[in-house]
């Protein structure tokens, strides 16, 4: 059984930091894409970021939203992905899902929809309020 599981989510001032992770069980995702996406509510989920392997390396992808404030790393030996998130706005509000894909090479334009993502964790709340 494959599990997906996010940590680190919690209350923060506008302008701080919070870093999320995410732990994989029951899957190699080394060489699949592993990322993040958020829902606010009263709106629907989506991308924030995720990795996929192009040729040797691992390229990312960001929401335009969160370039230059969100970093994602990966650390294939842990099976983990994780979401370093500075800059924080109250717009970023939301639960904060990690998502895994068993495709191993979508398109390059299908990486930010929530259909190419086949595991999906329970979600973590991130609050940024004064």
């Amino acid at each position: 059984q494959v599990q997906l599981v996010e940590s680190g989510g919690g209350l923060v001032l506008p302008g701080g930091s919070l870093r999320l992770s995410c732990a994989a069980s029951g899957r190699n995702f080394s060489h699949y894409p592993m990322g993040w996406f958020r829902q606010a509510p009263g709106k629907e989920r989506e991308f924030v970021g995720t990795t996929r392997w192009s040729g040797r390396i691992i390229a990312k992808y960001y929401a335009d939203s969160v370039k230059g404030r969100f970093t994602i790393s990966r650390d294939n030996t842990r099976n983990t992905v994780d979401l370093q998130m500075n800059s924080l706005k109250p717009e970023d509000k939301a639960v904060y899902y990690c998502a895994g894909s068993s495709l191993r090479t979508p398109a390059s334009a299908a990486i930010s929809n929530r259909g190419t993502y086949d595991y999906w964790g329970r979600g973590t709340q991130v609050t940024v309020s004064s």
